[in-house]
């Protein structure tokens, strides 16, 4: 699975300590290519003159990157290959190499592209259907750009669990051990504190009601503390896990395909639950920025929404997805009660004591 799994905590730091002193000195493809000034037929034909995109965070396994990249390479007769690291990780990476760029493109959290924007490593680039792109989900000027989001949902498996539950409630009346991954490294962890914090009242600014859900798990000796693997959801080593829904509804299929007798259950929590999404950054210092923008041009299409689709995840531009597509995702009944980050500054501070204040309010009172 993609490593999508370092808190905001760790970005500043980790970019600062990784680029101190190592970015080059020359001149970026932001200084001296104007994609926002091109008709996507030019950027296309440039395109195939560089021959090649190479991508960070964008695996074939997460949210069907695999079609995604194939259908860039038959559309526009580039080369593709990826190497997969955290949001962190990749800003770092076109940091440090700069000038001696060999990656064009890559896919960080959320919160991560104005942190990228904020480190001089984005080029813009405003799609052709840039107008059709939530306000919320782009920078003004293109520097990222949101394509998918997911939401928190529960995974279920219906072998080990008698009755998959629906909220938060029926978790904590269960008899089934729980797991949520590692709350002070795991991005799609601490969003599941956030989620139980606001099913029970509060926000990205108190996440006390969610210490205080997962508390009374720990307390009542089912908060699983192994590692958070697909793997162990699997096997059956927990009953329930918290999981972005696209991962879920990945591992489910999985699951079946790897055994006609695997029997699991994805819904949202009815009380709450928050969304997230991941965005394009192209590489400030890339030597082949026209194949990184068509890559991004086509992930914005309808074509490429409706294969992020594909792979679970909600495609961020309202596209109509064929009937076969629609019919694998969960109904948007479920979302009734799932919502964006409304403060994100606020979060952006919360998730910096999130990992202590899980240590020392949840984890140690675990049976």
């Amino acid at each position: 699975m993609k490593k999508k799994i370092i808190s905001v905590l760790l970005v500043s730091a980790m970019v600062a300590s990784l680029a101190a002193g190592c970015g080059s000195s020359k001149a970026s493809a932001q200084e001296t290519v104007d994609l926002n000034s091109m008709t996507v037929d030019e950027i296309a034909a440039k395109a195939k003159e560089d021959g090649s995109v190479e991508s960070v965070g964008m695996p074939d396994t997460w949210a069907n990157w695999g079609e995604t990249w194939q259908e860039i390479t038959d559309t526009y007769g580039i080369s593709h290959t990826d190497t997969d690291m955290s949001s962190a990780e990749e800003i770092s990476l076109f940091k440090t190499e700069g000038a001696d760029a060999t990656k064009d493109i890559g896919d960080v959290g959320q919160a991560f592209g104005p942190v990228a924007e904020e480190e001089g490593v984005t080029l813009k680039y405003k799609t052709s259907n840039w107008d059709t792109i939530p306000d919320w989900a782009k920078d003004d000027d293109g520097d990222w750009i949101i394509g998918y989001y997911g939401t928190m949902s529960i995974i279920t498996n219906n072998k080990i669990v008698d009755k998959a539950p629906t909220s938060f409630d029926d978790i904590l009346n269960g008899d089934y051990m729980v797991a949520v991954g590692d709350v002070a490294s795991a991005t799609q962890a601490q969003y599941a504190v956030l989620a139980a914090a606001i099913a029970y009242g509060g926000d990205e600014s108190d996440i006390q009601p969610g210490l205080d859900y997962f508390k009374k798990l720990a307390e009542q000796g089912r908060l699983d503390l192994g590692e958070f693997t697909q793997a162990r959801i699997e096997k059956g080593e927990v009953g329930v896990a918290f999981l972005w829904d696209y991962n879920a509804l990945g591992y489910r299929e999985q699951f079946a395909a790897n055994n006609a007798d695997a029997d699991f259950n994805v819904c949202i929590p009815s009380e709450a639950s928050i969304q997230s999404g991941y965005c394009t950054i192209i590489n400030a210092y890339t030597k082949r920025p026209y194949a990184a923008a068509v890559a991004r041009e086509y992930i914005l299409s309808d074509e490429g929404q409706i294969n992020l689709a594909k792979g679970y995840a909600k495609p961020v531009r309202d596209v109509e997805l064929p009937e076969d597509v629609a019919s694998k995702l969960l109904d948007d009944s479920q979302y009734t009660n799932a919502r964006m980050v409304e403060d994100q500054e606020a979060w952006d501070a919360t998730a910096k004591t999130i990992g202590a204040l899980w240590q020392e309010q949840v984890v140690a009172y675990a049976k």
